[in-house]
């Protein structure tokens, strides 16, 4: 007689993914967009670090070149030059806030990311919306440094700055993260961001008037960066709310093309464009990575 036995039959545990939709994928951008505001305020020695270099270029560029730069008017140098220190400023913390995106690649938590059941676009528009509120809040910062540059310190000015900085900081975001996947290498995205970004510095009219007389190339390389139209809104803005008497002179200049004087909302309207166009071009970059 004999006997038979049967192993007992392995019962696994069902596997419950999360139901897709807008909403899971609203909560996948929360998410990365709030462990960013999490890891800034945990580094108080880059908050520290971040504001050094507008300072520097406000209170020892701005005081030194005021003695040679020609006004005509009572505008300070350090006034012109405040806006531009402003954006500049929000620039590289947005762009250097947008590369940490190598970090998590080199460290592997960007690897869990992506095997999260959400689309890879919720990341990146994440990612892109917590570096431009970390660069906002740093431009926050320098707006409150205006009076010292002889701003007055209005509500509407305020707000709007507040406005055009996390513009700018979107937009600045966005050109991050399309270098930022691309370059996979941690020791390169350092150098190449710098090669990049102090060419927009310096061509965005941040310190010299554009409608200057500065030469043909120098004007046409300054129209086509998107920067620049940052900056002029930005100016505009501050020079609407200065005393009467100190709005005029050789610092007052503006985009123009073909003589016609390129108005704020189309500035606007031109950060606004590149900052989608650029965060597209990321988000399909993104998709195709491994």
């Amino acid at each position: 007689m004999s006997t038979t036995s049967t192993a007992p039959e392995m019962q696994v545990a069902p596997v419950l993914a999360p139901p897709q939709g807008t909403w899971q994928e609203l909560r996948a951008i929360k998410v990365v967009w709030k462990r960013d505001l999490i890891r800034f305020r945990n580094e108080r020695a880059r908050i520290f670090s971040s504001l050094m270099q507008p300072l520097l270029f406000l209170f020892v560029l701005g005081k030194g070149l005021a003695a040679v730069v020609p006004t005509r008017s009572g505008t300070d140098y350090s006034t012109f030059l405040f806006p531009g220190v402003l954006i500049t400023g929000v620039m590289f913390t947005a762009v250097f806030s947008a590369v940490s995106i190598v970090w998590d690649r080199e460290f592997g938590f960007l690897r869990e990311m992506l095997v999260a059941p959400v689309r890879r676009s919720s990341i990146v528009v994440g990612k892109c919306l917590g570096s431009a509120t970390i660069a906002t809040f740093q431009g926050i910062m320098i707006l409150a440094l205006a009076g010292l540059a002889h701003i007055p310190y209005h509500p509407v000015l305020l707000a709007g700055g507040v406005v055009l900085t996390f513009l700018v900081a979107f937009t600045v975001t966005a050109f991050g993260l399309v270098l930022a996947v691309r370059v996979q290498s941690l020791q390169t995205v350092m150098p190449v961001m710098q090669l990049l970004l102090t060419p927009l510095m310096f061509l965005s009219g941040s310190l010299f008037p554009i409608g200057g007389n500065i030469p043909g190339w120098l004007a046409f390389i300054t129209k086509v960066n998107p920067l620049s139209y940052g900056v002029d809104a930005t100016r505009t803005l501050f020079f609407h709310f200065l005393p009467p008497g100190a709005t005029g002179g050789a610092l007052v200049g503006g985009i123009t093309w073909f003589g016609w004087l390129v108005p704020v909302w189309l500035d606007i309207v031109i950060v606004l464009i590149t900052g989608f166009a650029l965060l597209s071009v990321a988000c399909v970059l993104f998709s195709k990575t491994e």
